[in-house]
């Protein structure tokens, strides 16, 4: 008997400790995971900024370019990096930095051509043209997707020259894109510590990959514009900047119908709303209003924007989305300017909706499902706006409030552009009126529904002082 409790007492004692092991080694995991995601935010948050200090020193698209190579190499540690550009149905290297292997075989005249890894380089840039769908770079930029090969040695796709100095170890290539845009690939070769590229250094190729698409399509929209219209007019030049910004179309998701009204007050204005894809269920619907107008908002709006689709892809939580968008706000705005925000994440396989609101208008749901009466609800949620605060007192305000989202149901975000139109004798339209026209106009198309909001509010407002804010809905309707 003394036997057999001795053996129970070591049996519970290791299984305490393998419990207590196995507790500590995830507990360990999740922090680095932590660490590792805060280190990308910073590196990002630095090559956006670069990117931003470049457009606004009147760099050129080729010193642009080099930046974006640059901070690539500071950023993942690589030996090399290219960036290669797309036009029309072929690609070529523009800018590299150190010793980048081509992408054929060089012929030997090539090699005895090349006397200097300066010449190789040049060379490299001269002769780097072929066909999108041609070798890693060209199937990147042909899928829109990013490569990661770890371990390049045993490859068969990659190309195999016979300098040691070109041997590739590891290799990460990503699709530059705006949008439905193509515009290049950036390619990464050969850690400097002698190991392999990892998946954290991979998603951290995507983001800055994303930021550089959105800096040169800035940088080439700033020139083409510069070019069409003499500088007539900074905001008109602004004005066109925010328009490509904003979504002309949106996710196709089954049983979802979504459309917007956007009508700024001025030529430039300080709403903002963006809608966009997180997986095949679900999709991201933003809608925020930055205090102000013009050209100060029109940036803090494309600053908010940028940073909250590279959040809304690492974090599920609305409400950990708003809060990290608000740690860059609080260091990006000027003390009198602040962001009011709704980011809603509509999951069409549970049939529900998360959101956090940060000082924003409430969001009217109406739930018209069959054999139901119809009914209208604004969904309060705490929260504050973007900027104020710093995010000890701000992560005290904001939460995550989940709905029920069913067959019928609408959901509707405005800016207080729309419940503020006043009419004739200065009465405004508010939020109750609102909420009665998308109930009333239920069974309408998405886009006959806010066709239907902006007809009400002009009757209503008939000769009044006219538009004096800007103007946003967004309606998403579940079919």
């Amino acid at each position: 008997m003394l036997l057999v409790f001795f053996f129970g007492l070591a049996l519970g004692t290791g299984i305490g400790w393998f419990f207590w092991w196995t507790a500590r080694r995830e507990n360990t995991r999740l922090d680095e995971q932590r660490q590792m995601l805060a280190q990308e935010k910073l590196i990002v948050f630095d090559f956006v900024h670069n990117m931003v200090e470049a457009i606004g020193e009147g760099v050129t698209r080729q010193e642009l370019f080099e930046r974006v190579v640059h901070a690539a190499i500071l950023s993942t540690g690589a030996l090399s990096a290219c960036i290669f550009e797309c036009e029309g149905d072929r690609i070529r290297g523009v800018s590299v930095e150190g010793l980048f292997p081509p992408h054929r075989p060089l012929p030997p005249s090539s090699r005895v051509k090349i006397t200097t890894r300066a010449k190789f380089i040049e060379q490299i840039l001269k002769s780097e043209v072929f066909k999108i769908g041609e070798g890693l770079v060209g199937t990147a930029a042909q899928s829109g997707k990013g490569i990661l090969i770890e371990n390049a040695l045993e490859d068969p796709r990659i190309i195999k020259h016979d300098d040691p100095a070109l041997e590739v170890r590891s290799v990460i290539v990503v699709p530059i894109l705006f949008r439905d845009r193509n515009i290049g690939v950036l390619a990464m070769v050969n850690p400097s510590d002698g190991g392999s590229f990892g998946e954290t250094d991979f998603s951290l190729a995507q983001s800055l990959a994303e930021q550089a698409g959105l800096a040169i399509h800035n940088l080439d929209l700033m020139a083409s514009q510069i070019e069409k219209n003499k500088l007539d007019s900074d905001l008109g030049l602004a004005h066109e900047i925010q328009s490509m910004l904003l979504p002309k179309e949106f996710p196709a998701v089954p049983n979802l119908e979504m459309a917007t009204i956007y009508k700024p007050a001025q030529k430039v204005g300080g709403d903002l709303y963006d809608i966009f894809p997180i997986d095949e269920n679900r999709v991201g619907i933003a809608i925020a209003d930055v205090s102000g107008k013009g050209i100060p908002a029109s940036l803090l709006m494309a600053i908010c924007q940028s940073n909250l689709r590279h959040f809304a892809r690492h974090m599920d939580s609305p409400a950990r989305v708003l809060s990290e968008l608000n740690e860059v706000m609080v260091g990006e705005t000027r003390p009198e300017m602040f962001v009011t925000i709704i980011y809603a994440v509509v999951d069409l396989a549970a049939d529900e909706i998360v959101f956090a609101r940060g000082g924003h208008e409430l969001p009217i749901i109406v739930h018209s499902a069959d054999n139901a009466p119809v009914a209208h609800e604004f969904l309060q949620s705490e929260g504050m706006a973007l900027g104020m605060v710093p995010n000890e007192i701000f992560d005290m305000a904001i939460q995550d409030l989940t709905i029920p989202f069913k067959k019928g149901d609408i959901l509707a975000l405005y800016t207080d552009g729309v419940t503020e139109a006043v009419n004739v004798e200065g009465v405004e339209f508010g939020n109750s009126r609102l909420a009665e026209v998308v109930s009333t106009l239920r069974a309408r198309t998405s886009e006959d529904l806010v066709s239907g909001i902006l007809d009400r509010i002009s009757l209503f407002s008939g000769d009044g002082d006219g538009q004096v804010d800007d103007f946003t809905v967004v309606i998403a309707k579940h079919l």
